[in-house]
Order: structure tokens, then C-alpha cells, then sequence
């Protein structure tokens, strides 16, 4: 259950100083859109569960892994029956590891492992969530760090496979993949820190360590988008969080959200959301009366 909504950003309350917060959920309640600074983790145990991100529903059957990154606006529907395994947590358990904070923002907007689709990957890290859940539920000494390292565990599992496999550079050195991709991860953190400022291809080609020309052709490779796409898509998500307060006029939203111009604002908004900010406003600016 949501304890406290703010407009529609949650507030997750943590026991004590533990960073990570665990619920079996069996209420037939829907939660309207919502995001928060925790990141979350869904597996339904019994019945269906359905997540909508992005403007896309996700329907997880019993099983399914729903991994949603911090910040990322999402809605929830349960069926009248089930129940499910809910895990947020607080992200700087992850950032403070080196190559797992910008992995973790390549996720984005959300990642779904099933059985079906991926039986090794789905086969190692059910029984992580299901230990950590037992973990985190238990009185046994030192269950904090033990739940820790159980998360961390899951996520370098999980970003092991999702770079191992995902992420390659043609015409690259076998032994060059991992330090490409280490530079490159590190131009995505500062992205995702810096979207909303004025980012230059120098400053970011300069991070990598590559001129400016090879520096473009790599990040398309790695991120199969141009650096520019990168960077509106993070902007764009910042102006989702915004839209939803009745209090910011567009402009506001627009110069607030890194972008020069309202047309800009306008034309880049719709090519990603299909739909003007002042169409989406008006879809889910209702939500903030929650």
C-alpha cells in the first residue's frame, strides 16, 4: 500500500535505518500514477498483477519479475484475488557501487523477466527475491547485511547478463569491451545527473575519453539511440514528474526540464509520450488530488 502520497510522489518509509522495504501484498486496490525515489521490485506469488509504464501495460502472471527504476512514473492493478511480492529500496545501496548506478538507469523505463523468455536469468534471481524476502521477514543476527548483500547480489547477477549480452562494440578488442563500457556508463551517469542543463557532445566525449566523432558512433552502438536521444529521454522524464504539479505552467516545465524552447518542448514531448504536455497534463494532473 502507498502511506504516503504527496501529488503523486510517494514517500517510502523504511523500518528503522533499513534501506530496503519489503510487503506481501494481497489488497485488491488499484494505486493511481505515482513515482517515487525508491526503486522497485514486483513478483506476483499468486494471480496476475498489472503495471502501466510508460503508457504500456505490463500483465505479470505469477512469477514474473517487474524490476521499475527510481523515479519512473507507473500505475499498479490488482485482480480481486492474489498476492505479491513488493520490494522497494533505497538506490544509494547500488550507486555507491562502481558500474552498477548507471546500469541500473539502462533499465529504464522498466525490465519484466520471465521463465519464458529467459529460463537461466529468471532461474537465478526468483530464489534471490524469494531469500531475500525470508531474510528481511526474519529475526536471524546481522539480517541487514545479509539482506544487502542478497540485493546486491541480484543486481549483479542481473547486470551481468543484461551487459554481457545486450551491450557490445563491433570492430573492438575483446579485451577493450569492458573499459568501453565502463567510460560510456560513466557518460550515462552524468546524463542522468546533468539532463536538464545545457550538455555539450565535447564536455561528454571528453568523460568517455574518445574525440567527438568516435565518441557519437560508440554511445549509438552501446545505447542503439544518439547521445542527443539519450539525453531528451531523461529530460522528458523529468517533465513527466513536473506536468503533474497544478502549480507549473508549461514554460515553466519546459525551461525547468532543460529544453530552449516551448516548440521544442512541444515537438520532442509528443514524439515520445504521443501526446502535447498540455494533453498529458490534463490526462493526469487529476492524479494529484490523490
Amino acid at each position: 500500500m502507498i502511506e504516503t502520497l504527496h501529488g503523486a510522489m510517494e514517500t517510502v518509509s523504511y523500518n528503522e535505518h533499513f534501506g530496503i522495504r519489503i510487503y506481501l501484498n494481497q489488497e485488491a486496490e488499484n494505486y493511481p500514477i505515482h513515482w517515487h525515489t525508491a526503486a522497485e521490485v514486483i513478483m506476483p506469488l499468486e494471480n496476475t498483477y498489472t503495471a502501466v509504464i510508460d503508457s504500456t501495460e505490463y500483465k505479470l502472471n505469477s512469477g514474473d519479475i517487474l524490476i521499475i527504476p527510481s523515479g519512473q512514473l507507473h500505475q499498479l492493478y490488482a485482480p480481486e484475488s492474489g498476492k505479491r511480492l513488493i520490494m522497494q529500496f533505497d538506490c544509494s545501496i547500488l550507486f555507491n557501487l562502481n558500474g552498477l548506478d548507471s546500469t541500473f538507469h539502462l533499465l529504464r523505463p522498466c525490465l519484466v523477466i520471465t521463465a519464458e523468455q529467459n529460463k537461466e536469468l529468471h532461474g537465478s534471481l526468483k530464489p534471490l527475491l524469494l531469500n531475500l524476502m525470508n531474510e528481511y521477514f526474519s529475526q536471524y543476527l546481522f539480517k541487514e547485511a545479509a539482506a544487502y548483500s542478497i540485493l546486491v547480489h541480484f543486481f549483479v547477477v542481473l547486470g551481468r547478463n543484461f551487459m554481457g549480452k545486450e551491450r557490445h562494440f563491433y570492430h573492438v578488442k575483446q579485451q577493450n569491451q569492458h573499459k568501453y563500457i565502463d567510460r560510456l556508463l560513466q557518460v550515462c551517469n552524468f546524463i542522468n545527473e546533468h539532463c536538464t542543463e545545457n550538455i555539450q557532445v565535447e564536455e561528454l566525449a571528453e568523460i568517455a575519453g574518445f574525440s567527438k566523432y568516435h565518441f557519437m558512433r560508440l554511445f549509438k552502438q552501446f545505447m542503439g539511440m544518439s547521445y542527443y536521444s539519450y539525453i531528451n529521454q531523461h529530460r522528458i522524464m523529468h517533465a513527466e514528474k513536473l506536468l503533474i504539479d497544478p502549480n507549473l505552467s508549461i514554460m515553466e516545465i519546459a525551461m525547468n526540464s532543460g529544453f530552449e524552447s516551448l516548440p521544442t518542448f512541444n515537438r520532442v514531448f509528443k514524439n515520445y509520450k504521443k501526446c502535447t504536455p498540455t494533453e498529458y497534463k490534463g490526462l493526469y494532473g487529476n492524479h494529484s488530488q490523490h
